[in-house]
């Protein structure tokens, strides 16, 4: 069967995120959205947990079910360790076919740092040590080093990370054949660094709300059971694992070099010419995902590899219609338009990705119709993310500025 999985998510018990991250919001919101399965998160919390326990139906097959949405077992840790005489803060998601394993894995990691403090564990752990220790406890688990670009906390991160995952995983380096992209790269930055080859490449939400579930996804076409997914994702199986569901990397939010506080957004050759300090202020400006992907690139743009998933970007419905409407998209207006779309075509994704252009075209205003249709194409403006800011995404923007050019000649 087809179906959307959304693996990284955080609970109502990790540092901001929404009181409204629990099992029935979050089963209410995969309904809206069109998602089969999603990832628990957080079940290292003890208070997560036990909602989790008390909520999920066992689907005897490694996951578990809520009001008609599957859930499967995930977790993401942070470990921030000196190795080498070096400090790397690394991230990564761990997959767990049952709470027999869960249980044995927090007890274990319980004793190394304080899970209770937060639904995403800060853990005093070496990355390779924690592998040894989850696929010690049950070798069906998965370890997925999470957002692997992202600076400060990250893989590969330009501020904390490792170039080559070998470094990082040692002899548990075999037992990792997945990793996410992250919000702010999508595969095709990826396929330029060869070693990664070998790796499937997931995408998440990583979200703290709701109603952001999804806006990154995977598409299957397989059995909907813990040992299918984990074959698929090992043997990197392209005619069982379809396409992941992307943002546009551009509004992730470290995709450009830069310095916030400042307001300098760099692109890699402007960091360069800068010898890499902010021109304001004179300090280093954090260097992005584009930046560090260069770094260790050893193909050019545009380099696709066999056998690779391929992806799709979209934006997120509702940033569509605001952007139509040229309002915030936390704005009732926004809230009620996007109800009433889905009312008519059952979910999200069916609009953003499966309705033809006729069918858009007669449910939809004109110009929200024109909304889907442009970002199916890739048809949109972009203005990178840098430094923990959001990148600028929108539409119409460009043909906006025209009219309103063209109205003003029509003064003179």
């Amino acid at each position: 069967m087809e179906f959307i999985a959304d693996f990284h998510i955080h609970s109502k018990y990790s540092r901001a995120t929404s009181r409204n991250m629990d099992v029935k919001s979050l089963s209410e919101w995969a309904k809206l959205k069109g998602i089969t399965l999603m990832g628990t998160g957080d079940f290292t919390h003890h208070l997560w947990l036990e909602e989790l326990k008390n909520n999920l139906e066992d689907c005897a097959n490694g996951l578990y079910k809520y009001n008609g949405i599957n859930f499967i077992l995930t977790a993401e840790v942070s470990s921030i360790y000196s190795k080498g005489g070096r400090t790397y803060r690394i991230h990564n998601l761990i997959f767990a076919p049952s709470f027999k394993s869960v249980d044995l894995i927090n007890e274990r990691l319980g004793r190394i740092g304080n899970l209770a403090s937060d639904g995403r564990p800060i853990l005093g752990l070496d990355a390779a040590e924690l592998a040894r220790i989850v696929f010690d406890i049950d070798d069906n688990c998965m370890i997925v080093p999470g957002h692997i670009w992202t600076p400060w906390f990250s893989l590969f991160g330009s501020m904390s990370g490792f170039d080559r995952i070998e470094d990082c995983f040692e002899d548990q380096t075999p037992k990792i054949f997945a990793l996410e992209t992250g919000l702010s790269s999508d595969p095709a930055m990826n396929w330029r660094i060869s070693a990664l080859d070998k790796f499937t490449l997931i995408s998440n939400s990583d979200s703290h709300s709701p109603q952001k579930i999804g806006r990154e996804a995977n598409v299957f076409n397989c059995a909907l059971d813990y040992k299918t997914i984990r074959e698929v994702l090992k043997t990197k199986d392209n005619k069982r694992f379809l396409y992941t569901i992307e943002f546009f990397p551009e509004e992730g939010k470290y995709h450009y070099d830069g310095h916030r506080l400042c307001g300098v957004r760099w692109s890699p050759k402007e960091t360069k010419e800068n010898n890499g300090r902010c021109n304001i202020c004179k300090k280093p400006v954090t260097i992005g995902v584009v930046n560090r992907v260069e770094q260790l690139a050893d193909r050019p743009e545009g380099f696709k590899p066999l056998n690779s998933i391929p992806f799709k970007n979209f934006i997120p419905l509702d940033e569509i219609i605001a952007d139509v409407k040229g309002i915030n998209k936390g704005s009732v207006a926004v809230e009620r338009d996007y109800h009433s779309y889905l009312a008519k075509f059952g979910t999200e994704f069916d609009i953003l990705m499966r309705a033809p252009k006729d069918v858009l075209s007669k449910g939809l205003p004109p110009k929200v119709a024109e909304g889907v249709l442009r970002v199916r194409e890739g048809r949109v403006n972009l203005k990178a993310g840098f430094d923990g800011e959001y990148g600028k995404i929108s539409i119409f923007a460009e043909d906006e500025a025209k009219n309103r050019n063209e109205e003003q000649l029509k003064l003179f």
